[in-house]
């Protein structure tokens, strides 16, 4: 009889778990409608609704004195129990998790945890300031290298289709030619061909295309003496097998090539190899620019007819980044234009640093990379702007130009100026 009386009290209590479990799965509802996802979707947020309240009666014990599960909330009372238990942290919790924006996206994300983005007084973790010409240009060179990449697949599956076809091989396509309607629209002006530093700032009106490329910025070969000037403010930038010592082989020896080339194409060329960037034999840039252009000015005074002054430089990168592209079947390092806007994001402009040709030095590299995407795609970097001077102000067609980079060699150097001779010449004599 003893035994089964404790049969009986444990199907009772069986029973007793089993009906209060089809309730708390059910929502609380009568029957089931056969919809087994939906049955324990309704489950699951009837027992998350039981699970709070009860924890809820724990830190407001007094609040649910009169108040019914599933009472009416259209009541005032009702009304305060459903805003009191939506500031409950367990209910927080659950509603910040489900709304859109509650996390960062992935990208953001990315972002946060790679660093990409800094505060102007920031640190990195070696306790020195962001290099955000540096950060600014590998991002544009990602960018430029992923293009390059789909456009080459592009080629190679054409070429392939064009093989299975046993047809000839199409030609090689021209670049880029832009209208004028693309070129008015800023934005795509700007994230086309720009880069800018996070220190300063340019405007619609400063990139006004139609302005910047009815500048006309052609060289009058018939003047007498020198009308192109070609110097190094940081003469001392080699490439990955200079030798120490031979400035041929170095950013000096890449000028006189440069100037070789244009001397070829009828223009009168100054190269100066002065030396900027040494102080006792030891490398110090610090007053480099001023050097620079105490002697420059003193030689465009004294030699009126220089109509463009070209400082040349290398980039410094990443030792595993190379600023490679090939055109013609060699290997070249590929290059950009350099603009200094004279002005901060913050302060505005800078005044100990006028430069009555900025527009000037903006429609002269804007004209050259459009003629670079138009013969020689992919050749050249975007434009990148900053906010000091550089020396642009010593002439109307002043040029800062980084080729290349410490980890290119000094063939794919040499190789570049074959090009960029060329870009040169189409637009200084159109």
């Amino acid at each position: 009889m003893e035994r089964l009386s404790r049969l009986w009290n444990w199907i009772l209590w069986m029973l007793f778990f089993l009906v209060g479990f089809y309730i708390v799965f059910t929502g609380g509802q009568r029957f089931w409608s056969g919809d087994l996802p939906d049955m324990i979707r309704s489950g699951k947020v009837s027992l998350q609704r039981v699970c709070q309240r009860e924890f809820a009666r724990c830190f407001y014990p007094g609040l649910f004195l009169e108040y019914a599960e599933g009472g009416d909330t259209s009541s005032l009372s009702g009304w305060y129990i459903e805003r009191v238990m939506a500031m409950h942290p367990l209910c927080r919790l659950q509603y910040g998790a489900k709304q859109p924006g509650g996390t960062e996206n992935a990208s953001t994300y990315e972002m946060l945890v790679t660093g990409g983005v800094h505060d102007e007084n920031e640190l990195d973790e070696t306790g020195s300031e962001y290099d955000m010409e540096a950060l600014a240009q590998a991002e544009n060179e990602k960018a430029v290298e992923e293009r390059l990449e789909e456009e080459r697949r592009a080629s190679e599956e054409a070429g392939e289709a064009a093989s299975a076809a046993e047809e000839p091989p199409a030609a090689v396509t021209a670049g880029m030619i832009y209208n004028m309607e693309e070129l008015s629209d800023f934005d795509f002006l700007f994230g086309t061909f720009y880069s800018m530093d996070k220190t300063t700032t340019i405007s619609p009106e400063d990139l006004n295309a139609e302005v910047l490329l009815s500048k006309d910025m052609s060289i009058d070969k018939e003047v007498e003496g020198p009308q192109i000037l070609i110097y190094h403010t940081h003469s001392q930038e080699g490439f990955v097998d200079s030798v120490p010592g031979d400035n041929s082989t170095t950013i000096v020896g890449v000028g006189e090539y440069l100037a070789q080339l244009l001397r070829e194409k009828g223009y009168d060329v100054m190269h100066v190899t002065s030396v900027y960037d040494l102080v006792d034999g030891r490398l110090d840039r610090n007053e480099a620019y001023s050097k620079a252009q105490k002697e420059i000015s003193a030689i465009l005074e004294a030699n009126p007819g220089i109509q463009s002054v070209i400082d040349l430089h290398r980039d410094g990168v990443a030792e595993g980044t190379r600023l490679v592209t090939e055109i013609g079947g060699k290997t070249m390092a590929r290059f950009m234009f350099f603009n200094g806007l004279s002005r901060t994001k913050k302060n505005g402009a800078i005044d100990y640093l006028y430069n009555p040709y900025i527009q000037d030095n903006l429609a002269l590299t804007l004209q050259l990379k459009l003629m670079s995407e138009q013969y020689y795609p992919g050749l050249a970097r975007n434009i990148y702007l900053r906010s000091l001077r550089y020396n642009l102000h010593l002439s109307d067609k002043a040029l800062l130009i980084e080729v290349g980079a410490q980890t290119n060699t000094l063939q794919e150097m040499l190789n570049t100026m074959e090009p960029l001779s060329d870009i040169l010449d189409k637009v200084f004599d159109p």
